[in-house]
């Protein structure tokens, strides 16, 4: 997404932080500073809460960007107030940071994203108003792909089939490389490193509107999982001792809303919206897409999803304040 889905921080770079690197951020006190550590995701979920900040409550509000790390220690310091998705596995510090008070943690914004191998629902299905076939009819697991690796061929390496493998240098391709060997894939497919986020996306997306076999690392919430019917491969039971050896699922991770504990304090009434805001990886997905058709700015993809979704307003704020963010809309 935009980034590596398991992102892993040093505790070192923590420590480095803390000798002073701090972002120099001057607003009023009705100002809420948001942070943004660079995913579609982040930025989006920033544009809802912050809308309905200067809808419903009458504040200003602000985005500031940067790196997780750096966004995360201004976020202990108060220069930056609100994170909206915080992933918790990959902020080293984290837990103990919120049992310490140096942190709120508000609630779950959602828990059910996933990652892993997926293929088009048409390779399995079939798509009659498509005209395709079922390729696949029995495929539903990673380690049934050693029985389709002529379906998902490689067409530069005629005799194997090829698999496009998560980006180097995040930390799931480690774990996808090893998967595919701990399935003995590897006897018979080719792992391609895409290069990039932008070029994954582009080989997922030119087979699917072709309607051609494609199987791909990929990760949830997305807008190509928002925009086009993938399905993820089963694989076995997550098992913490399993999972970096790549002979497992890969865990869900809770993302959560957190915010800096002098804010929370000062600012119990929006404090409690905050802990209200829940949605969901098919939700998020959704409104990704929504931005991705239609090149809509983030703002915008905010007011559309807040009006598709009206049920969510009673869902998260006393009912004047949902009126009022019904009226600003």
């Amino acid at each position: 997404m935009r980034n590596t889905r398991i992102k892993t921080i040093l505790i070192a770079v923590f420590s480095v932080m803390a000798f002073g690197l701090v972002i120099p951020v001057s607003a009023a006190s009705s100002t809420i500073i948001f942070g943004d550590a660079g995913w579609d995701s982040m930025k989006f979920h920033n544009a809802v809460a912050m809308l309905i900040a200067e809808k419903a409550y009458g504040y200003e509000t602000e985005e500031i960007s940067g790196s997780t790390a750096i966004t995360y220690n201004a976020l202990l310091k108060g220069d930056i107030h609100v994170y909206m998705e915080t992933w918790t596995d990959s902020i080293a510090p984290y837990q103990e940071d919120v049992e310490a008070g140096r942190l709120m943690e508000l609630g779950v914004n959602y828990d059910d994203n996933i990652q892993g191998l997926y293929v088009p629902r048409y390779v399995i299905e079939g798509d009659a108003a498509r005209g395709i076939e079922p390729m696949a009819p029995d495929l539903k697991t990673v380690e049934d792909l050693k029985r389709y690796n002529k379906l998902f061929n490689d067409p530069e390496d005629p005799g194997k089939g090829r698999i496009y493998g998560a980006i180097s240098g995040w930390q799931i391709d480690g774990i996808m490389r090893d998967k595919i060997g701990f399935y003995g894939l590897d006897e018979m497919y080719n792992y391609i490193d895409p290069g990039s986020d932008p070029a994954l996306a582009a080989a997922i997306v030119g087979a699917y509107e072709k309607g051609e076999p494609i199987v791909a690392y990929y990760w949830e919430p997305a807008w190509i999982t928002g925009k086009y019917d993938l399905v993820l491969l089963e694989d076995a039971p997550y098992e913490p001792d399993l999972y970096l050896l790549g002979q497992c699922a890969c865990p869900s991770i809770r993302l959560t809303v957190s915010a800096n504990t002098t804010f929370y304090e000062q600012h119990p009434e929006y404090s409690e919206f905050l802990s209200q805001y829940k949605t969901s990886s098919q939700l998020t997905s959704e409104a990704l897409a929504y931005i991705s058709e239609n090149d809509a700015s983030y703002h915008d993809a905010a007011i559309w999803f807040l009006k598709t979704h009206d049920e969510l307003l009673d869902q998260w704020l006393a009912e004047d304040k949902a009126a009022l963010v019904r009226e600003g809309l």
